[in-house]
């Protein structure tokens, strides 16, 4: 068992540091604005069922921000000289970020930067509201989002597991969705279809959403769930998604148990999907909220994210801050 993993991590460190090598000679980031006359002229592959055919490998990396920096004001879109521009700052940023000097966070760093550019000439994901931001939470929602920040104070940030984060739980992590939105590192996904179902299965944190279109209804609201219930429907080539029944627990954002998403999967071409969705809950915001995040194909398949297996950094946590009480004391 040590000569293997000795030998893993040999390898690992030469892979790494072959990629860190290559930094400096890679090209500039790329910035995809696509041809509305040619998504005019596509015409997908069908599966058996007659739908198109979006299975494969994708992935929705881009350094375009969710919401509409400050610096850009009311500019929806950049020409692309902008976007050129931006995106290079934001990959010297990615470069310049600390490291640990682990191999492994070489290869990582390493990686998003091979795929990542702007996934089009918009200032944001959101492009509704019209100001490329989240809208305001409502008193309901602000008053709900104090009372979760007073009881973590209250509770402490380690008294015990339920405290931290679902990620760092290995639960879920906040891009898996409903709605999808680009993870840190590893923004991939696959896209498996079958006779009325639709499977997303993301890298990280390694799960699979299975979406049904053959007309079953939700459950009663009684079922709640962390990603919610998805169903799906054809409107022409392109797949709609309602999700609902939420638990408290998901907080997207300080979302509540009534958020309803709906998503919209449209295949633009060959490579491209474009996946908008948009967010309700009038418990939380004062309106709802759209963003657009295209899919690009990849021809790299997803690997395991053996998170739980991994996550030694949930038990130190908690350890350390039982080791600061019995100090206290």
């Amino acid at each position: 068992m040590t000569s293997r993993l000795l030998g893993s991590a040999v390898i690992a460190a030469a892979v790494a540091a072959a990629l860190t090598a290559q930094l400096g000679a890679q090209s500039a980031p790329t910035v995809r604005a696509h041809d509305a006359a040619t998504h005019a002229s596509f015409s997908p592959p069908r599966t058996a069922d007659g739908h198109p055919d979006m299975q494969g490998y994708w992935t929705n990396a881009t350094y375009t921000p969710l919401e509409r920096p400050t610096e850009f004001g009311t500019k929806e879109f950049l020409t692309r000289e902008e976007a050129i521009a931006y995106a290079k700052r934001r990959d010297e940023q990615l470069r310049a970020q600390p490291r640990d000097n682990i191999h492994y966070d070489d290869a990582i760093w390493q990686s998003e930067r091979e795929v990542k550019g702007l996934s089009s000439l918009r200032t944001s994901l959101i492009y509704d509201p019209p100001d490329g931001k989240i809208p305001p939470m409502t008193a309901e929602g602000q008053k709900r989002a104090d009372a979760r920040a007073a009881a973590r104070k209250l509770m402490g940030p380690a008294d015990n597991a339920q405290m931290r984060t679902l990620g760092e739980r290995c639960i879920m992590w906040p891009h898996e969705g409903p709605p999808m939105l680009p993870a840190g590192y590893f923004p991939n996904l696959q896209i498996v279809q079958g006779p009325g179902t639709f499977v997303v299965m993301q890298e990280i944190i390694h799960n699979a959403r299975v979406i049904a279109y053959d007309g079953r209804p939700h459950p009663g609201k009684a079922i709640q769930q962390y990603r919610g219930d998805s169903r799906g429907r054809w409107e022409g080539d392109t797949l709609v998604v309602d999700s609902t029944n939420f638990n408290e627990a998901t907080q997207f954002r300080g979302s509540s148990a009534a958020m309803k998403v709906t998503e919209r999967f449209t295949m633009l071409d060959r490579d491209t999907i474009q996946y908008r969705f948009t967010v309700e809950d009038p418990t939380t915001w004062t309106r709802s909220w759209s963003a657009e995040i295209p899919l690009n194909r990849t021809e790299d398949p997803i690997y395991e994210y053996a998170c739980h297996e991994g996550n030694y950094g949930l038990p130190n946590i908690l350890r350390a801050q039982r080791v600061a009480d019995a100090a206290q004391k």
